[in-house]
């Protein structure tokens, strides 16, 4: 298998990958409708339901919640991931490679036990509903994506290089900020991008810890799956769709050059 893939497994993997992705697509049409109701193929365009979107406090708030969780998920997670990695990658001790599987278990169990587990937990804590709780629970998820991707930067990055600012008088704060940091940023980047998607079009645990109050844009839009299909479902449906798309693209953009860059 080395070298380049044959044109016979491109042309498969195009087809494969179109199929894949041309019903995720089918919501953009349809969020330019001109119809009061999801159709496709649409009948007419119109910019109406984008308007309305945009008017329409409900989804407002949940678009910011959504923002705000996902953005204090990403700062959570880079900080734990790296620090997780730094002391997994650099660390000798007992029992190393149980808390490795510990770290990454998130990423195995399924959502749905992991909500029902933290619904408990939220419950006897007094935290079920809150955005604090959701952020944490978002983290829980997200921050072993951001372990995997810094572990990997730091595997790749020549020690001798701390070592060195560490004989000219450098202590280890200043040799991670200085040094350990700036190699490994292409890889936090990347875990912090990966992060900021899953939290940005998490459903299932947003479900299980959401109240009335805090609502993220995946919840609403279930909520409005439930009860109506207006175009602007659609519209919702096509802002994730692009956000997560264009984060990931960045993110592998970012590890792709973080390939050709080093030697």
């Amino acid at each position: 298998m080395r070298g380049k893939p044959s044109p016979g497994l491109r042309a498969y993997g195009v087809v494969v990958g179109t199929l894949l992705i041309l019903p995720t697509l089918v919501v953009i049409p349809m969020s330019f409708s001109a119809s009061e109701f999801l159709s496709f193929p649409p009948k007419g365009l119109s910019l109406v339901w984008y308007r309305e979107f945009f008017a329409d406090p409900v989804w407002m708030a949940a678009v910011g919640q959504s923002l705000q969780v996902a953005a204090c998920t990403t700062v959570l997670s880079v900080v734990l991931g790296i620090m997780t990695a730094l002391g997994l990658i650099r660390g000798r001790f007992r029992g190393k490679s149980a808390l490795q599987v510990l770290v990454l278990s998130p990423m195995i169990m399924p959502l749905v036990v992991l909500a029902v587990g933290l619904f408990f937990v939220y419950s006897d804590w007094r935290i079920l509903g809150s955005l604090g709780g959701l952020i944490l629970a978002h983290t829980v998820i997200a921050y072993p994506l951001v372990y995997i991707a810094v572990s990997t930067s730091l595997q790749g990055m020549d020690q001798t290089l701390e070592q060195a600012a560490a004989s000219l008088g450098a202590n280890r704060w200043y040799a991670f900020r200085t040094v350990t940091l700036p190699l490994i940023a292409p890889g936090v980047l990347t875990g912090a991008l990966f992060a900021f998607t899953t939290s940005w079009d998490e459903l299932i645990l947003s479900i299980f810890l959401s109240s009335p109050i805090v609502k993220t844009l995946p919840v609403v839009m279930w909520q409005q799956v439930q009860t109506e299909l207006s175009p602007t479902l659609a519209v919702a449906a096509t802002l994730v769709m692009v956000t997560t798309i264009v984060l990931v693209a960045a993110a592998a953009w970012v590890a792709t050059r973080r390939k050709v860059v080093q030697p």
